[in-house]
C-alpha cells in the first residue's frame, strides 16, 4: 500500500467535499503532497484525524471548524409522494446509492448511501431528509467494508462519467471532421460567389425574357 492508498484507508469514503477536495481520493492525494492539513474531514471526526496523526507520525490537532462540525452517520431518504422526478439528486450522488428516472419517483438505496449531503441542495422541492443511522455502532470490520464498498462505487462512477466525456468528445471531433471534409469539398469563396451570381443573373434574364411581348 502506497502513501496516497494508506492515507485514503483512514477517510471515511463519503465522498462529501467538505474538506474541500471532491471526494476522498483526491483529499488523501492533498495530504500527501501537504496541500491539506489532516483534520478537515467532518466525517471522519476526531478518531478519523487521530488515526491519520498516527500513520504520519505527526501530532494530533482538533477537527477545523472551517470545514464543519462532526455529525453521526446518516443516510438520505427521499419522499416519495413529493418527489417530481427531475434527477438532480441523481446526478449528486458520487456513488450511486439513488435509483429513479426523469418523471418517475426515486428512493435511496439505504445500504449504499454515504450520507454525504450532496443530494440535499440540488432538490427543487427539498424531498430529502438525512436519518440517524447506528453505523457507529456496526463492527469494525463491517465499517471497513462499508468504506471499501463506497470507494468502489465512487471509483466506478467516476470512471463511467470520464468515459461518457471520451465519448462525447470523440463524437464532436467526428462531427468536426465531417464539417471540415465537407467544407474542404466545396468551391473556394470565390467560386461560389460567383457562381450565385451567374444564377442570380440568368433568374433575371429569364424574367424579362417573360415579361417580353413575343414578336410575330
Amino acid at each position: 500500500m502506497n502513501r496516497v492508498d494508506a492515507i485514503d484507508a483512514c477517510l471515511p469514503q463519503t465522498q462529501c467535499e467538505q474538506c474541500g477536495y471532491p471526494g476522498c481520493r483526491p483529499y488523501a492525494e492533498a495530504i500527501a503532497s501537504g496541500d491539506a492539513d489532516i483534520n478537515q474531514c467532518p466525517p471522519g471526526g476526531q478518531a478519523g484525524i487521530d488515526a491519520l496523526a498516527q500513520l504520519l507520525g505527526r501530532a494530533s490537532k482538533p477537527l477545523n471548524p472551517a470545514h464543519g462540525d462532526y455529525r453521526p452517520p446518516r443516510v438520505a431518504w427521499i419522499d416519495e409522494a413529493v418527489c417530481i422526478g427531475c434527477t438532480k439528486c441523481i446526478q449528486a450522488c458520487p456513488v450511486d446509492a439513488i435509483l429513479g428516472a426523469r418523471q418517475r419517483m426515486h428512493t435511496v438505496i439505504r445500504e449504499e448511501c454515504t450520507g454525504c449531503d450532496l443530494c440535499l441542495d440540488p432538490c427543487p422541492v427539498d424531498c430529502i431528509y438525512m436519518l440517524e443511522t447506528a453505523r457507529e455502532q456496526e463492527p469494525a470490520a463491517q465499517q471497513a467494508h462499508r468504506r471499501t464498498t463506497a470507494r468502489q462505487r465512487f471509483e466506478a462512477r467516476n470512471e463511467r462519467l470520464a468515459r461518457r466525456r471520451a465519448e462525447d468528445e470523440a463524437r464532436r471531433e467526428r462531427r468536426r471532421a465531417r464539417l471540415a471534409a465537407a467544407d474542404d469539398a466545396l468551391p473556394d469563396r470565390a467560386t461560389r460567389r460567383a457562381r450565385a451570381q451567374a444564377a442570380l443573373e440568368r433568374a433575371r434574364a429569364k424574367r424579362r425574357a417573360q415579361r417580353t411581348p413575343g414578336r410575330s
